[in-house]
């Protein structure tokens, strides 16, 4: 039960991806679902967003957010 700071984004990112456990999810999904159709960036926005969210939730011990190469990620069902 140890709190931690998310920004925005971050939680929209892992609220999307805990709700829907084992789904994967493309980097342009993420983009239209958390971002939203009018963002124009590229889907290296969500891999940082990723990386930064990990940081904060995950240790050697505990990974929730898996990587499927070339197509996107999913939050680990256990």
């Amino acid at each position: 039960g140890e709190r931690i700071g998310l920004r925005f984004k971050e939680y929209e990112l892992l609220r999307l991806l805990a709700e829907n456990p084992g789904r994967v999810f493309t980097r342009d999904a993420l983009l239209n679902q958390v971002w939203g159709y009018e963002y124009f960036g590229g889907t290296r926005t969500v891999d940082v967003h990723i990386r930064r969210l990990r940081s904060k939730i995950e240790d050697s011990d505990h990974s929730y957010i898996e990587t499927i190469w070339n197509v996107g990620y999913r939050f680990n069902e256990t």
